[in-house]
C-alpha cells in the first residue's frame, strides 16, 4: 500500500491533499514515513491534544502543499478549495463515507482526483468489526448492507460514476471516461474452477482457518500448521498450484463480496461457507471475477491549471503564488481566500494591466 501510494502521490508533489487512515497510530506512522519522503505531511486524529490539532489545521488551511494524514476525525467543517486530491489506505464504512469524504477535493472547480488501496485485510477486519458490536441486530443488519454496497462498487468493473450516483438515486446512463475503469477497463477471468478449489479447501479443512492457510494449502505448503492437522494429506492440497498466492487472495476477497463465503469473528477470522455457494461447487452456475492489475498506477490526465503553464511562464505562475502567499500572511487568511488557482490562471491569461481590467476576472 505504501509502494502505491508513494506512486500515486508523485503525480501531486506541491499540492494540498488528505490520506485517510483507520487508526489513530497508522496516521501517525503514514504522516512519518511521508515526511522522510519528502512530503509536508501531518498526523490528525482525536488522540492528539487541541493544540496540535488547531495548528496543524492552521497549516493545512494556510500552506500550499500540506498533506494532512487523518481520521474522519479530519473533515467536517474543512473548507479549503484547493485540496487537490484525497486518499484512502483504508477502505471507509460506507459509500456515504466515501462520498462525503472525498467531496473535499477539488471544490474549486479544479481538477482533483480521489484514489483508494484496499485488500483482503480490510474487508475481513470490517466484517469482523460490525460482527463483533454490541449494537442492536437490526441496527448491524443496516450497515452490514451499507458496507456491502461499498465492496461492490469496488469490484465493479462499469465506470465508477454510474453506480456511484445511482446509489443516491441518480441514475446517469454516460460513462465518465475519468474514473479508473472508463481509462482502463478491468479484465475479467472465467474463476469458476478456481472458486470450487478453494471452496472445498475450506470445507475439507473443517471451515476453522482463515485465508493465509487456506492458500498455503492450495498451494501445496508443507508448513508446521499443516503437517499438525493432516491437511497435507487431504485430496485439496496442492490442488491450486496454477495460481499464485496474491491471485487466491483476490480470490478469496471477492468471493467473501459476492456472499459465497464469510469471515466468522467468533472463530479469529476463520473462512466459512455460505448457502449461496451450493450452486456454485455443484457446477450450476459459472462465475467471472476481475482481475486485479499489478501495474503500477495510472498517470492522471494533466490537470487543467498546469496544462496552461507554459515552460515561458512557469517562473510567473510562481511569482504569483509567492505573492498570494505574501498577501494572505499579511491579512492573517489562507491564502485561497485572496485568490483561487482558477484567478491566477485567468491573471497568466489575460495579464491586466489596470484595476478595471483587474476586475474582468474571475
Amino acid at each position: 500500500a505504501r509502494r502505491q501510494l508513494l506512486g500515486f502521490l508523485g503525480n501531486h508533489r506541491g499540492e494540498a491533499g488528505i490520506v485517510y487512515c483507520l487508526s489513530r497510530k497508522k496516521t501517525e506512522s503514514i504522516a512519518q514515513w511521508l515526511q522522510l519522503q519528502g512530503f509536508d505531511a501531518l498526523a490528525y486524529h482525536a488522540g492528539l491534544s487541541a493544540e496540535t490539532r488547531s495548528e496543524h489545521q492552521r497549516r493545512f488551511l494556510n500552506d500550499d502543499a500540506v498533506i494532512i494524514v487523518a481520521t474522519i476525525a479530519f473533515g467536517m467543517g474543512i473548507d479549503k478549495p484547493d485540496v487537490r486530491f484525497v486518499a484512502h489506505l483504508d477502505l471507509p464504512k460506507s459509500i456515504e463515507s466515501y462520498y462525503q469524504e472525498t467531496g473535499r477535493a477539488g471544490r474549486d472547480g479544479e481538477p482533483a482526483e480521489a484514489w483508494m488501496v484496499y485488500g483482503l485485510q480490510d474487508v475481513v477486519r470490517l466484517r469482523q468489526m460490525l460482527d463483533s458490536s454490541d449494537a442492536e441486530e437490526q441496527y448491524k443488519r443496516h450497515e452490514v448492507q451499507k458496507l456491502d454496497a461499498l465492496l461492490g462498487w469496488c469490484e465493479v468493473t462499469e465506470c465508477r460514476r454510474r453506480p456511484l450516483l445511482r446509489y443516491f438515486g441518480d441514475d446517469v446512463r454516460e460513462d465518465c471516461g475519468n474514473c479508473d475503469n472508463c481509462s482502463l477497463p478491468p479484465a475479467t477471468w472465467d474463476a469458476t474452477e478456481a472458486a470450487r478449489k478453494l471452496l472445498s479447501a475450506v470445507h475439507r479443512t473443517g471451515q476453522y482457518f482463515g485465508a493465509a492457510h487456506i492458500v498455503d494449502v492450495l498451494l501445496g505448503k508443507t508448513t508446521e500448521k499443516a503437517k499438525a492437522r493432516n491437511h497435507d494429506r487431504l485430496s485439496v492440497f496442492g490442488i491450486g498450484i496454477e495460481l499464485d498466492a496474491q491471485v487466491w487472495r483476490s480470490v478469496i476477497r471477492q468471493l467473501i463480496v459476492l456472499g459465497y463465503l464469510r469471515a466468522d469473528p467468533a472463530r479469529f477470522g476463520a473462512l466459512v461457507l455460505t448457502e449461496q455457494c451450493r450452486p456454485l461447487l455443484r457446477g450450476e452456475v459459472a462465475l467471472q471475477l476481475r482481475e486485479d492489475s499489478i501495474q503500477q498506477p495510472l498517470r492522471r490526465k494533466p490537470a487543467k491549471r498546469k496544462a496552461g503553464v507554459s515552460d515561458a511562464d512557469s517562473h510567473l505562475w510562481d511569482a504569483l503564488r509567492e505573492c498570494r502567499k505574501t498577501l494572505a500572511k499579511e491579512q492573517d487568511v489562507p491564502p485561497y481566500v485572496v485568490f483561487h488557482d482558477a484567478t491566477l490562471m485567468e491573471m497568466m491569461e489575460y495579464r491586466p494591466e489596470t484595476a478595471d481590467a483587474m476586475l474582468n476576472l474571475n
